[in-house]
This record gives C-alpha cells, sequence and structure tokens, in this order.
C-alpha cells in the first residue's frame, strides 16, 4: 500500500502522541472512501493520477481533475467525527497545477458531521474553507472561517506559487485563538482570529452622542497676516517669448504669416501668491471621537472550535489537471510537518528534475513540430510555383502550336493573255 511505504518509523513515533481524524494518500480503492455529489448530472470527473511529470509513478499519484469548464463536487466521511476544543486544528494537502491553471480553485473543505454527501454542493455549510485560487493575475490563499453560519474571508492578503510544481499547505488554528498559514512546510502568514478576520463585532464602537465641539480649532497652521504680496507680483506672466528663437531665414510672411517667437516658461514665475503660514496660536489638535464599549460584542473564547466529519472538494476549473494529494486533519502540527517532510519534502527535487526533462522532452517536440510545418510550407511552396510553371508551359506551348499550323494557299491559274485586237484581225 502507498501509505504503508510513505510512513516511516518517525510518523509512527509522532503518530503515538497524535490523533490522526483523516489521512488520505489516494492509494487502493480510493474512489470507495469519496462520495461523488448528485446534485448536478455535469459535474466534472475525478480520477487518480501521478500526471506528465512526477517524483514516483506510484507515490506521486493523486486526485486529479480532468474535464475543463466544469464544477466539481466530491467528498468523504473522516474516520470519527471530533471536536478541536483545547486543541490544534491542522488542515494540510497538497496541489499540483500542472496543467499551468488560468483560473480555477484549489482549495479543500471540512464540513461538519451530519451532512447528506450525495446532497453535497456549493451551498453546503462547511466550517473551514482553505487553500489556492487562481484566475489570472488574482491570487490569493483562500482562509474562510465560519461562525455563527456566517463565513468570514482573512483580511490578510496570502499569495500561493503559480508554477506547475506540487505544493504544499497547512493551516494551523490554535485554542489561543491564534492560527499560522504554511506553504511548502514554510510559514507564510501567522496572527491572531480576532484581528485577521471581522468574525466578531469590535469592542468598542465611536460614542454616538459625541460630537466635536463647534469652536475645535483642528488647523495646525494659519496665513501669517503679516505677510504681503510683493508689489508687481501678478504682473509677472508664466510663459515668456524665447530669446533664443529666431525667424527661420526661409520664413514667408506673405505666406506664412507674421513669425511669432515660441513661448517658454518663465524662470521669474512662481504660481500665484500665497502667504506664508505661521503655527495656529488656537490649535487645538486632532479631535478623537471618543468610543464607548459596543453592547453588540459578546467575548467568544471558543470560536475557533468546530465539530468536524467530513472534508470535501467543491471547485469550478477553467482548465483542468489539478492533483490534490496527502490530505491530513490532525490535532498535531508536529505530525503534520513529519508527516510532510516524508510525503511531500522527500520527494521535491526529484520531482523538479522530472519537470526539467519533460521541458526539454516538450522543447524538442515543439521544434520538431514546428520544423515540419515549416517543412510541409516550404514544401507547399514549391508544389504552387511547380504548378505555376507547368501551367506557364502550357499557355505557351498552346500558342505555338497555333503559330504552326499550315494554311493551304491555292494559287491562281495564270490567265492567257488578252491579245491585241490588231492580232485578232490578223488571224481572222
Amino acid at each position: 500500500m502507498k501509505a504503508t511505504v510513505l510512513l516511516g518509523s518517525l510518523l509512527a513515533l509522532a503518530a503515538a502522541s497524535a490523533e490522526v481524524f483523516f489521512e488520505e494518500t489516494f492509494d487502493g480503492n480510493w474512489a470507495d472512501r469519496w462520495v461523488p455529489s448528485k446534485v448536478k448530472e455535469d459535474l466534472g470527473i475525478f480520477d487518480v493520477s501521478a500526471g506528465k511529470f512526477f517524483a514516483d509513478s506510484e507515490v506521486s499519484k493523486g486526485l486529479q481533475t480532468t474535464q475543463d469548464a466544469r464544477f466539481y463536487a466530491l467528498s468523504a466521511p473522516m474516520d470519527k467525527t471530533f471536536s478541536n476544543k483545547d486543541k490544534d486544528f491542522v488542515v494540510q494537502f497538497s496541489v499540483k497545477h500542472e496543467q499551468n491553471i488560468d483560473c480555477g480553485g484549489g482549495y479543500l473543505k471540512v464540513l461538519p458531521p451530519g451532512v447528506d454527501l450525495e446532497k453535497f454542493d456549493g451551498e453546503t455549510k462547511y466550517n473551514v474553507m482553505f487553500g489556492p485560487d487562481i484566475c489570472g493575475p488574482d491570487r490569493k490563499v483562500h482562509v474562510i472561517l465560519n461562525h455563527n453560519n456566517v463565513n468570514h474571508l482573512i483580511k490578510k492578503p496570502i499569495i500561493p506559487p503559480s508554477d506547475q510544481m506540487t505544493h504544499l499547505y497547512t493551516l494551523i488554528i490554535k485554542p489561543d485563538l491564534t492560527y499560522s498559514v504554511l506553504i511548502d512546510n514554510k510559514e507564510e502568514a501567522t496572527g491572531g482570529l480576532l484581528e485577521d478576520w471581522d468574525i466578531l463585532p469590535p469592542k468598542t464602537i465611536k460614542d454616538p452622542e459625541a460630537k466635536k465641539p463647534e469652536d475645535w480649532v483642528d488647523n495646525a497652521t494659519i496665513p501669517d497676516p503679516e505677510d504681503k504680496k510683493p508689489e508687481g507680483y501678478d504682473d509677472i506672466q508664466a510663459l515668456i517669448a524665447d530669446p533664443e528663437a529666431k525667424k527661420p531665414e526661409d520664413w514667408d510672411d506673405e505666406d506664412d504669416g507674421e513669425w511669432e517667437s515660441p513661448m517658454i516658461d518663465n524662470p521669474d514665475y512662481n504660481g500665484p501668491w500665497e502667504p506664508k503660514t505661521i503655527p495656529n496660536p488656537d490649535y487645538k489638535g486632532p479631535w478623537v471621537h471618543p468610543e464607548i464599549p459596543n453592547p453588540e460584542y459578546k467575548e467568544d473564547k471558543d470560536l475557533y472550535v468546530y465539530e468536524s466529519g467530513n472534508v470535501a472538494f467543491d471547485l469550478w476549473q477553467v482548465k483542468a489537471g489539478t492533483i490534490f494529494d496527502n490530505i491530513l486533519i490532525t490535532d498535531d502540527a508536529a505530525y503534520a510537518k513529519e508527516f510532510a517532510e516524508k510525503t511531500f519534502g522527500k520527494y521535491q527535487e526529484a520531482e523538479k528534475e522530472a519537470k526539467e526533462k519533460f521541458d526539454e522532452v516538450e522543447k524538442k517536440k515543439q521544434e520538431e513540430e514546428e520544423a515540419k510545418l515549416a517543412a510541409e510550407a516550404e514544401a507547399e511552396a514549391e508544389n504552387e510555383e511547380v504548378e505555376e510553371l507547368d501551367a506557364d508551359k502550357e499557355v505557351t506551348e498552346e500558342s505555338k502550336s497555333a503559330d504552326e499550323i499550315v494554311v493551304e494557299t491555292v494559287t491562281p491559274v495564270p490567265e492567257e493573255p488578252v491579245k491585241e485586237k490588231e492580232a485578232i484581225k490578223d488571224e481572222l
């Protein structure tokens, strides 16, 4: 089994303290563990594949989208329903956009228990939605948390990689209301649930009864009443005639009109006059709106807690080919890290080398195809040239044949000359 090969003695030691609620490497009878949604008839079909390039033909196999411009909906029950109260909540999986995705999702959803998986779709309630979403230049890692049936999107931008390699995404939610997002086992974002999501109303709000006093002075400076505009200041023009310009020698006033020198900026012009400013003696500083406790705020130390029972993919992809693998839901970040090293880190360099070889083969194929097309185009051009020459030759032959046609000329028989009248008389 693929899972047996991947998990070594180190993971076995880590697992002694960790609780794993879901672990999927898409080996064996994976289809028996996953439930296709029956909400729509034209949903995209998933298959298992290592892709076009891979580190290992078996280990690299994962769940792949196979049809362009489709919605995908697939889910699976966890080994058991669990609550992450007083525990870390870790969601981890890998994504490989080997099709160089142009627009589509690559995220995973964690669902509560009791969901009818055959009716799962985009409207089904979820606890957490996590993973990359790419559409053109818009790239983000979604971290959406549901609280009281409202989905809250993280406010902090997290940018995912946009290449064709496999990347690992890890979300860790802690009981102290902090979180971390890792990409390829490196921390990309961290902070607090209260600060980076608008899950709860603010603790304080501006006092609706408070208003800035009408006599409040918040201008730090005022025009200097002693400063006067210099005499003649307004007579200085913004533009003046260029003193270096000369009338062209070939300028004809009658044909070209009266010559005028081009205008340039006046170095003596300093713009509209404004008086100098001085500190305002009545300045009180910026007015700060007083705040009061928000009556709608209610502390919730358990807002990180979820009852979970299923995982699911709910995706739209314009160009299919994404491969998902090594899904892990656990309560132990250390175990997740070791699992990542065994299933992802170990194969990074091998996949990179496989990608380079794949690119070389593809480049050679492209060059050969381009050479083939060029040869075909050249041959076609030569055939057209030969056909033109043959056509010209045929026309020439036809003209020559017409010139060689023999026209029979009838030679008139010379008539006997008319005898003179006198000779005729003599004969008579």
